[in-house]
């Protein structure tokens, strides 16, 4: 006797165990002829049913009702085939977890959390794209599919690009900060002053803040002072470097300012760090692989910081060193720059590390450099040459974008005014780019836009 008795019915039919809803002639286990409806499929089995499974249709399926997913749900959401669409709400309770792969559009009405944790515990080889928050820092970070770099949280305006030189001598001492905008030409405006009047200033800078540490001549100063970049203004107090010295060179990323070699006096291995967006002493970070004066021969990507040539007692150094910006420890030997120089000045588009200019003094001879130099900072190698300044001096402030580096002032053996731009993703000559508020020599320099950004 049959276990199941089914009335004859074209609705419904039974044949050879084999099912036909809507066929008399079912040709699988379950053949259904038509459009399937599932009414409150919230029900028994949850949306967690809908899967591929052989036999199964595999089409669209409209959630209308209200759906609630908590954690005694239970199904592989992974295992969802074809397209599920719910147009009523949608409730995750907060012991329940949902994975989902790539979603092509997303709109969030009211708000949204995105991975979160500290520098430590980052992917290093995520997705490009990937996207989270760095409790250290206080920022949202996204992965480039090279580096981390972090998001703009704020509205820079017309003050982005700006390029900040501060101090030197014209023969006395002098205070003055002065301003540029990169991506155009022109003569320098007044910004503000120093805390003090110093020259061979240290200076860097991330997206908000320039900062100079540093300085010489009458006597040296273990003072650090910065400004927002954005707007003009006085320099306020940012802390002290560990010892009263000039000829430092700097570097930064978007939230770390390194500094590098000095002059005590005597040639200094020492490299120290503070964090750009505090304010505090500056704490050590490691060794240089030769001491000696480092001036502004630095520059940085996101991740690498390098420093070339420099003053070596009775000599000048060819030397190049990287660190990785984010971590401590001792610079490692990168290779040399095509002449031994100090006194020269450096950028950086993020990829390519740009030097320019400088001077050989080594008594009696002396001689000034008109040349430009570069390297691929992600790799070692010595510098290939460049092109030429447009005039042959050495000691001038540095401010970049990621395309071009602007020198200002210098000594050429008399002191200038003049200022350069020099197009740092192509070979050739700097083009002149206007003239500094005084002539002076060994300002610091730093800039809002520069290669290092987006970086820790």
């Amino acid at each position: 006797m049959p276990k199941i008795r089914i009335g004859l019915s074209t609705d419904f039919n039974l044949v050879g165990e084999q099912v036909g809803i809507g066929t008399t002639n079912p040709t699988a286990r379950l053949d259904v002829a038509g459009q399937i409806l599932a009414d409150n499929t919230a029900g028994s089995g949850g949306i967690s049913t809908f899967k591929e499974y052989q036999g199964f249709h595999q089409t669209q399926s409209n959630i209308t009702n209200n759906v609630l997913i908590d954690n005694g749900s239970s199904g592989p959401f992974s295992s969802l085939s074809g397209e599920i669409r719910i147009t009523g709400e949608t409730t995750v309770s907060s012991g329940s977890t949902v994975e989902v792969g790539k979603t092509k559009t997303l709109t969030v009405t009211d708000k949204f959390a995105v991975p979160f944790g500290d520098t430590n515990s980052r992917d290093n080889t995520p997705e490009a794209g990937t996207t989270r928050f760095n409790q250290d820092f206080g920022t949202l970070e996204f992965f480039d599919g090279n580096n981390w770099k972090t998001v703009n949280s704020y509205a820079r305006g017309g003050a982005a690009g700006r390029g900040l030189f501060a101090g030197g001598s014209d023969p006395g001492l002098i205070a003055t900060i002065q301003r540029v905008q990169i991506s155009t030409r022109g003569n320098a405006q007044y910004f503000g002053d120093r805390t003090i009047a110093k020259n061979i200033v240290s200076g860097f800078g991330n997206e908000t803040r320039g900062v100079f540490a540093g300085g010489s001549t009458g006597g040296f100063t273990n003072i650090i002072d910065y400004v927002t970049t954005a707007s003009s203004g006085n320099a306020t107090d940012f802390g002290d470097i560990s010892t009263a010295a000039g000829y430092i060179g700097g570097l930064a990323s978007s939230t770390r300012g390194v500094m590098a070699g000095d002059y005590t006096p005597g040639a200094s291995n020492v490299i120290q760090y503070v964090q750009i967006h505090t304010t505090g002493d500056a704490v050590d970070f490691g060794d240089l692989t030769l001491a000696r004066l480092i001036s502004s021969g630095a520059c940085a990507s996101p991740t690498r910081g390098v420093m070339g040539g420099g003053w070596i007692p009775g000599n000048r150094s060819d030397v190049v060193d990287y660190i990785t910006i984010a971590a401590k420890g001792n610079a490692t030997d990168f290779g040399d720059l095509t002449q031994r120089k100090s006194a020269c000045t450096a950028g950086s588009t993020g990829t390519r590390g740009v030097w320019a200019g400088g001077y050989l003094n080594i008594s009696p001879f002396i001689e000034h450099y008109k040349t430009i130099e570069y390297i691929t900072i992600a790799s070692g190698g010595n510098g290939i040459d460049f092109g030429e300044r447009t005039f042959a001096g050495a000691y001038s402030g540095a401010a970049s974008s990621h395309t071009r580096l602007v020198t200002c002032m210098g000594f050429t053996p008399t002191l200038t005014n003049r200022m350069d731009s020099i197009e740092m993703n192509t070979g050739g000559d700097a083009q002149d780019f206007g003239d500094a508020v005084t002539a002076a020599n060994a300002p610091g320099g730093c800039s809002d836009s520069h290669g290092g950004l987006g970086g820790f």
